[in-house]
C-alpha cells in the first residue's frame, strides 16, 4: 500500500478506502501465496494484531502461512510458523524462488522491499496506491544506500484498475 506520493508507512494514517474492490483484490493476491517476507518491526506488528484480528481476508492468510523473518535483533513477539533469517536476504529469498511453490510476498517491510528490488529478486509489484497524499514518511522508491539513484527499471502493466473512491489497484511485471 502506498499514498499517491509513495509513501509506504502506516497505511492507516492516510488510506481510508475499505471498500470491497480493495479487500478483493488483497484477498486475490495474498490467496496465491504460500510464504510471506517480512522485516523484524513488521512480523512485531503483525504478531501483536492478526493471530486475534477478525478483519478478513487476511487472518485466514497470514496465520496460517510460512513466514521468514529477516532481522539482526531477536523479535518482541513469537508467532506461529515464523522462522527467522540473520543472514542475506537476497541468497535466502533466491534459494526460496528456486523451490517449488506458490508466491512468495513482501509487505511493508519497505527496506526488505528495496533491498530484493535492488538485488533483482522481484518478479512483480502488486501496489494498492491510495487517493491521498501523507506528506512524509518512508517511501518504497527511494534512492540507494548511499544516496545514488537506481538504474530505471522499466515495468509491463498486466492489470490496472481504480475504486470508486479512487485508490489504484496497480500490477506490475518486473
Amino acid at each position: 500500500m502506498l499514498s499517491t506520493d509513495g509513501v509506504a508507512e502506516e497505511p492507516s494514517d492516510w488510506t481510508t478506502d475499505d471498500g470491497p474492490e480493495v479487500f478483493g483484490n488483497l484477498a486475490a493476491v495474498i490467496g496465491t501465496q504460500d510464504t510471506v517476507l517480512l522485516g523484524r518491526r513488521t512480523h512485531d506488528y503483525w504478531a501483536g494484531y492478526w493471530p486475534t484480528s477478525d478483519v478478513q481476508p487476511f487472518p485466514d492468510v497470514v496465520n496460517q502461512t510460512p513466514q521468514h523473518v529477516f532481522t539482526s535483533t531477536a523479535p518482541e513477539l513469537r508467532w506461529d510458523r515464523s522462522t527467522f533469517v540473520t543472514g542475506s536476504a537476497a541468497g535466502h529469498v533466491a534459494r526460496l524462488k528456486e523451490g517449488a511453490g506458490g508466491d512468495v510476498g513482501v509487505h511493508g517491510s519497505t527496506t526488505l522491499a528495496r533491498s530484493l528490488l535492488g538485488a533483482g529478486l522481484v518478479d512483480e509489484l502488486r501496489l494498492v496506491v491510495a487517493a491521498s497524499l501523507a506528506g512524509s514518511g518512508r517511501t518504497l522508491f527511494d534512492v540507494g544506500p548511499d544516496g545514488a539513484r537506481r538504474p530505471v527499471r522499466h515495468l509491463h502493466l498486466p492489470d490496472a484498475r481504480s475504486t470508486p473512491a479512487g485508490t489504484l489497484l496497480l500490477h506490475y511485471a518486473c
